[in-house]
């Protein structure tokens, strides 16, 4: 399974999740409104790799402490949203399935983020 299958599969496995693209790429939405992951596949730069809502801080320390994994990616950045390459070989996708769980319920609705708890 590629990156962007992979991507995907995650983020279609949380409630209410729609896919469609933006601003040329994969995107995925809470109830088809609000964006909580982006693919992004080589459209800014020559990097594969994927863009998420965050918590606060997460984005500063993880950039920090692991620059060949995670960065600051241009347009939602200053909101925090991490930036996490998916074209290394060590991607571990049990820590990005975690931030992609994550970036859901900072998006979604608190009634629809408790589903995941369920």
């Amino acid at each position: 399974m590629d990156a962007l299958e992979q991507v995907r599969a995650l983020c279609l496995a949380l409630p209410e999740t729609t896919e469609r693209l933006s601003h040329g790429e994969p995107t995925w939405f809470v109830r088809d409104k609000k964006v909580f992951v982006m693919f992004a596949n080589q459209h800014h730069d020559d990097r594969v790799g994927l863009w998420c809502a965050a918590p606060p801080g997460v984005q500063e320390a993880l950039a920090a402490e692991d620059p060949e994994h995670f960065y600051r990616p241009p347009y939602v950045g200053h909101r925090g949203w991490l930036g996490v390459y998916l074209d290394v070989d060590d991607v571990d996708w049990e820590h990005l399935a975690d931030l992609v769980e994550n970036a859901f319920r900072q998006i979604a609705p608190k009634t629809l983020a408790a589903q995941l708890d369920i």
